[in-house]
């Protein structure tokens, strides 16, 4: 990628790297037997899903909005999940899905006639799910943890007094984040300890997202191994897997430039043209620490130190120290790596800040920018 040819800021995907996750997605789908989707809430840039159909089955969507999304520019019909439906959306709801899990008994049973009176209309068929909490943590910060005892997401296995209902088709468990191949695994025990007696009823079993396979040293084979050995004892099941993050894992970066340099009691701050709250948010809320090119984490005696202060007046939007192989001046090109999963989809325009534009690298080492932010962006937004 030549840097010298993207605009500051811009997200770029690189074509090629995106192409090579997909591929191992695409491994694991056929030497498996499992169904993959690429879920919109970490992965949602719909100028790449001309590629990404070609490898994945579909996607995942939590919102009427990315359902419609699915269906335009996937061209599939989603998996539907979402937290909570609005009762003035759900019939378009089920105009773009194949099928939707509910959050709760009681969503269940409010909406499952509609989906009887839609599915007896002759129209695709919806197949409904309900969302269990499997109470199986093994994501450490607690705000991306669905699977906690008492958590809002899913229902609690209890209130089922032990009967299915009536209509429910499958099962879907969401509990881990950019987790390994072992907490996979640790998942689908956990599914056959609660629910065994159910699986040999149901039609699929959704094992919600987190799998993140494109992550170097990841053990793809003894995920491999996991799926099918489950696939094996469950063949009359579909079994579902939608990771987000994996999709778009290192497969681009942030551009930014230096706009000032502030040293305030010796700590020298570069000012970008970017925010960490406005663009990244999850290096605050995860948080995480972003690989910067050409820069590591200091060590006592280096010359060139600096932390990086975001353009929002958000007293929080920077990164503590980073050193630079060389001395950073006003102007300089900043590249912020891994920047394409969870963050457009989760960017702002707090303060009015610029939002970065968007472009890909394509395979042909040729850039084109897919989309630009102006003042109509921000101003439509509000009112």
């Amino acid at each position: 990628m030549d840097i010298s040819q993207i605009p500051s800021p811009c997200y770029v995907l690189d074509e090629q790297l995106l192409r090579r996750n997909l591929a191992l997605m695409q491994r694991v789908k056929s030497e498996s037997g499992v169904h993959i989707i690429c879920a919109f809430k970490g992965y949602a840039m719909w100028s790449s899903f001309p590629l990404v159909r070609q490898y994945l089955d579909g996607a995942t969507a939590s919102s009427l909005y990315e359902a419609r999304l699915c269906f335009e520019e996937m061209k599939s019909l989603a998996h539907t999940y979402a937290a909570v439906y609005f009762p003035d959306e759900f019939e378009a709801v089920m105009s773009y899905s194949s099928h939707i899990s509910f959050n709760s008994l009681s969503q269940f049973h409010r909406y499952y006639p509609s989906v009887l009176a839609w599915n007896g209309q002759g129209k695709h068929k919806i197949s409904c799910g309900i969302r269990i909490n499997p109470e199986f943590s093994v994501v450490e910060t607690d705000l991306y943890n669905p699977g906690k005892a008492g958590s809002r997401l899913g229902e609690d296995l209890n209130n089922f007094k032990g009967v299915l209902p009536e209509g429910v088709e499958g099962i879907h468990v969401h509990a881990l984040c950019e987790s390994s191949a072992e907490d996979t695994e640790g998942l689908i025990n956990r599914v056959e300890e609660l629910i065994g007696a159910w699986l040999p009823q149901l039609k699929w079993v959704n094992l919600g997202g987190g799998h993140l396979m494109t992550r170097p040293n990841y053990d793809v084979e003894h995920l491999i191994k996991v799926l099918k050995r489950f696939k094996t004892q469950y063949p009359h099941l579909d079994v579902v897997l939608e990771p987000g993050s994996a999709v778009g894992w290192d497969t681009g970066v942030l551009v930014s430039t230096v706009l000032d340099i502030v040293n305030n009691h010796g700590v020298k701050t570069l000012m970008m043209d970017v925010s960490f709250t406005a663009h990244m948010p999850d290096t605050l809320e995860m948080p995480y620490r972003p690989r910067i090119v050409g820069a590591k984490d200091p060590s006592v005696g280096d010359p060139f130190v600096y932390r990086i202060g975001g353009t929002s007046c958000l007293s929080g939007d920077f990164m503590a120290e980073y050193s630079f192989e060389k001395e950073v001046n006003i102007g300089d090109t900043i590249v912020f790596e891994d920047m394409i999963h969870y963050t457009m989809v989760k960017t702002t325009m707090f303060n009015g800040v610029p939002h970065p534009s968007i472009g890909i690298w394509r395979e042909n080492e040729m850039f084109e920018i897919v989309r630009q932010f102006g003042y109509e962006d921000y101003k439509r937004r509000l009112s």
